[in-house]
């Protein structure tokens, strides 16, 4: 047998951090994240603790999305499909494989010692097309074409990557600026197709009631207006003249749509459960961001306050609440909330607020807003390290591949 064969099926035995995607993406997201915002707030202090490719605001811009996010997306997703399709999904030395690429961009944007910015982009730029084609070829596999709509969705996101090392390497504000925003748009569509899925299914198994049945109108105005959202975003940043009126009414009706969709869930009766409460709040974060955005765009404040409004209480607090369940089911262990969780999750929507709406009424205290924000997020986010490591190392407690 090859040696990449062999170790394609001895590493999931030897490493169950090989096993399934999750297990290192969720682990390496958190970490860094957490690093990253160590980072963030020197800075903010004034202390340089990195120079990195681009500089720091651009630093910080894109590797909360694409060294954080897609590390996140790409673990939910990639162990997600093996479920959906029956098929064994990467693992073994392929994964860590994906895993070291996702790393050494990681590594090469926070020291560039001073090698070319297309070498830094072409790394980096890998890792989500890679991903997209790892689910491609399952799901074509297995022809459940529903699931095929996420491969667009993580090309897409490619785009908004490479958007950004284009803008930076051409010294274009613009493009880095319109390039973050998609990829801030995209991410909150996975989380509209998947919250979809999973947290009214999650709800209705614990709470023991029936699971609401979709209303195929709202679905559809849902996922609608959010993919008008992100067209007119996508012909924003190829340089098209999108009234910010017709922007703005797009975000208002993915909004209201999603308001909409969110309260047939039950969220109410979920108050004893912060890791279902989470989920229904971070997703309520979406139309909060959207209808913030469109306030923004008509002249209310600065775009920047509703993207954290996404960023932080929609995509980092249900991006948290998930991995805090899927690595618990996953690792064969009883899903509950473990102690510290919920006020993780709170610390989280706290920062969101602070980022946000305070933020827009009273920007005399955005020093403090900052590092409040940015301590809070680090908390979370130990907390989730404290109790998640181990179990992400060690093999499942049922004895169970995976």
């Amino acid at each position: 047998m090859p040696l990449l064969s062999a170790l394609r099926y001895q590493c999931p035995s030897s490493l169950p951090i090989a096993r399934l995607a999750f297990r290192p993406f969720f682990l390496l997201a958190s970490l860094f994240s957490v690093l990253a915002m160590v980072v963030w707030f020197a800075f903010w202090h004034g202390d340089i603790l990195l120079r990195p490719h681009g500089g720091l605001m651009w630093w910080h811009q894109h590797e909360m999305l694409f060294g954080f996010g897609a590390a996140v997306v790409a673990g939910f997703l990639l162990t997600a499909v093996q479920n959906w399709t029956g098929r064994r999904s990467i693992s073994g030395a392929p994964l860590l494989g994906l895993v070291a690429l996702w790393l050494a961009a990681r590594l090469l944007l926070a020291y560039p010692s001073g090698l070319p910015a297309w070498l830094l982009a072409s790394v980096d730029l890998a890792f989500l097309p890679l991903a997209a084609l790892i689910m491609a070829r399952l799901v074509l596999a297995a022809k459940l074409w529903r699931n095929l709509m996420f491969v667009p969705v993580l090309l897409l996101l490619a785009t908004a990557n490479l958007a950004m090392h284009v803008g930076v390497a051409q010294g274009k504000l613009e493009l880095i600026r319109e390039g973050a925003y998609l990829a801030v748009l995209l991410i909150a569509v996975l989380m509209v197709l998947l919250g979809g899925r999973v947290i009214p299914f999650f709800t209705s198994r614990k709470l023991g009631r029936p699971q609401p049945a979709p209303i195929p109108s709202l679905e559809k105005l849902t996922l609608g207006s959010l993919l008008a959202v992100v067209l007119l975003q996508l012909l924003t940043l190829g340089g098209v003249a999108v009234p910010e009126a017709l922007h703005a009414a797009a975000m208002l009706v993915a909004a209201v749509a999603g308001v909409m969709r969110l309260a047939r869930w039950e969220g109410h009766r979920t108050l004893h459960e912060p890791l279902l409460w989470g989920l229904h709040l971070s997703y309520a974060f979406v139309p909060v961001g959207l209808a913030m955005w469109a306030m923004a765009l008509l002249g209310a404040f600065r775009v920047e306050l509703a993207v954290h409004a996404l960023a932080i209480g929609g995509i980092g607090s249900m991006m948290l609440a998930m991995m805090a369940r899927v690595s618990l089911g996953h690792t064969g262990r009883t899903i509950r909330t473990l102690p510290g969780i919920g006020v993780g999750l709170g610390l989280m929507f706290a920062a969101a607020l602070l980022r946000s709406p305070v933020l827009a009424a009273f920007p005399q205290i955005t020093h403090w807003v900052y590092n409040l924000s940015i301590l809070f997020w680090c908390i979370a986010y130990l907390i989730f390290l404290f109790h998640y490591t181990l179990p992400l190392l060690r093999a499942r407690v049922d004895g169970q591949e995976g």
